[in-house]
């Protein structure tokens, strides 16, 4: 089976997976959407400031493969494995977000996958 390239004019039944393995894909086109999955750092070693960076980038990144932007989110959640991370969260949010553009959010303190692990989110946005 092939995968479609991922692209603005696929039908509304087109699926296309970026970075799919057995377990999860990063991302899922569907619908004119793309839906990722949640994103963590890579360096786990960092404060909340440099996870949320890392998290952020990745997020670029997928939104980029996908065709799309951060100026295109509509929804994000955000993990936090303790709320004491909230303040340094917000900061690298607020000068990453689009003025203007900004998706609706939910922001919750959760036991994540890894006890180094400072955040995950999850976000979804709208294809061009």
């Amino acid at each position: 089976m092939t995968t479609p390239t991922p692209t603005t004019e696929s039908t509304p039944r087109d699926i296309v997976r970026l970075d799919q393995n057995a377990r999860r894909s990063r991302a899922v086109i569907a619908g004119g959407m793309v839906y990722l999955a949640g994103q963590v750092a890579d360096d786990k070693t960092l404060d909340i400031g440099g996870q949320t960076r890392q998290v952020l980038q990745k997020i670029d990144d997928l939104l980029a493969q996908a065709g799309t932007t951060r100026d295109r989110l509509v929804t994000a959640q955000i993990w936090l494995a303790s709320m004491s991370d909230f303040a340094g969260l917000n900061a690298v949010w607020d000068a990453w977000v689009v003025p203007g553009e900004t998706p609706t959010r939910c922001c919750g303190k959760v036991e994540l996958a890894d006890p180094d692990f400072r955040v995950e989110i999850v976000a979804t946005a709208l294809l061009p």
